[in-house]
């Protein structure tokens, strides 16, 4: 039996958690990293696709002014 390695002490065992624990803290770190790269990356795709809807908007004539007296009710 003297190839079994000797039974590890609190000290050890409280490492070891520690270091299972760190790394899997350290794979969601870097899921959450990819996570937010990602969410960038559409937020920049809006913000682009935004500004080009106003300047979209700003070539087109302007609308005529329409009194609302001028409207006719929906019930007619």
């Amino acid at each position: 039996m003297a190839d079994q390695d000797p039974p590890n002490t609190p000290q050890e065992n409280r490492l070891i958690e520690l270091e299972i624990k760190v790394g899997f803290m350290e794979d969601l770190v870097e899921h959450l990293n990819q996570q937010v790269a990602s969410q960038q990356q559409a937020i920049d795709l809006l913000v682009q696709e935004v500004l080009r809807l106003r300047d979209q908007g700003a070539d087109q004539q302007q609308p005529v002014f329409r009194s609302l007296r001028d409207e006719i009710p929906p019930h007619y």
